[in-house]
């Protein structure tokens, strides 16, 4: 019982890191309706962006790992907005199929970019907060980086749906994920909202990327790749479009990922992840939260 609760810990916090990709995936999905695969890569960009930003905090305190992490999120925000804006706005009006090609082509500028700017090899990332493990009984052991996981997460969700379901941009958003064309027969202003919702998902990516790096500390310029990945699944597990539902995908998504590996099954965990996403489309296309939508074509 020990070990399951111990990898039950595990599972949550990597399933929370999941969850905050994943959400901005969901969110960019709910108001244009195509996937950002350059989202991954800005989950990169999050985790140097904390790598540079500790050199000049005081590290392994509270008020430094604090600065650290909004300042990667600021970073973020600032690139996701010019994301949108140089490469998914022109093409608006394209076929989906287009912004695809899009967003995989920024998704290799930004890695090959990271490779030219932050070098290739591996780099060890600091330590943010203060390391320290709780033992609360029963042989369980708690890092403070995973504590720091859980708080940050819970905080980050529970700001989200504040500013969803209770802002006036909030409003915005979801009436544009409606209906375009009447949010701005109403006064709302699209483009504004669109750079919010990248700048709003992409912060929340380099949240992610910071507590990614502090357990498992080594970053490189490829390292959103599979993450990136995994977090797209989750999406689709939980009901692409759906807030609670990329959460809950991300969540669940962790858990089987640790119990596999708990199993002694550690080689096959990323193809169980995909076989989930396999699963999940043959047996509910729509997620675990979402809805089933008829498109005319």
């Amino acid at each position: 019982m020990t070990e399951f609760i111990q990898q039950l810990i595990n599972g949550l916090s990597i399933g929370a890191i999941y969850a905050l990709i994943a959400l901005g995936y969901t969110m960019v999905y709910g108001v244009l309706r195509f996937i950002n695969f350059a989202h991954s890569d800005v989950f990169m960009v999050g985790a140097f962006a904390g790598y540079y930003l500790a050199r000049y905090l005081p590290t392994a305190t509270f008020l430094g790992g604090l600065l650290a992490l909004l300042g990667a999120m600021a970073i973020c925000a600032l690139l996701g907005m010019t994301i949108e804006k140089l490469a998914y706005r022109p093409l608006r009006s394209r076929s989906t199929l287009t912004v695809l090609i899009t967003a995989i082509g920024v998704s290799l500028l930004l890695q090959n970019a990271g490779q030219r700017i932050f070098g290739a090899n591996p780099k060890s990332f600091p330590k943010l907060f203060p390391q320290q493990n709780f033992h609360p009984g029963g042989g369980l052991v708690i890092s403070s980086d995973q504590i720091a996981v859980f708080v940050v997460t819970l905080v980050l969700l529970f700001a989200l749906r504040h500013i969803v379901m209770k802002t006036r941009i909030g409003t915005a958003m979801r009436a544009l994920s409606f209906n375009p064309t009447a949010a701005a027969l109403v006064g709302i202003n699209n483009d504004l909202v669109i750079s919010f919702t990248f700048a709003l998902g992409s912060s929340l990516a380099a949240a992610g990327g910071i507590l990614y790096a502090l357990n498992y500390p080594s970053i490189d310029p490829l390292m959103g790749t599979l993450p990136g990945l995994k977090a797209f699944v989750a999406a689709v597990l939980g009901g692409i479009g759906n807030i609670p539902g990329a959460a809950l995908g991300g969540v669940l998504l962790g858990l089987i990922e640790t119990l596999v590996v708990a199993c002694g099954g550690s080689t096959y965990r990323d193809a169980v992840a995909f076989g989930v996403l396999i699963l999940i489309l043959l047996v509910r296309p729509s997620g675990l939260l979402g809805k089933m939508q008829t498109e005319k074509v």
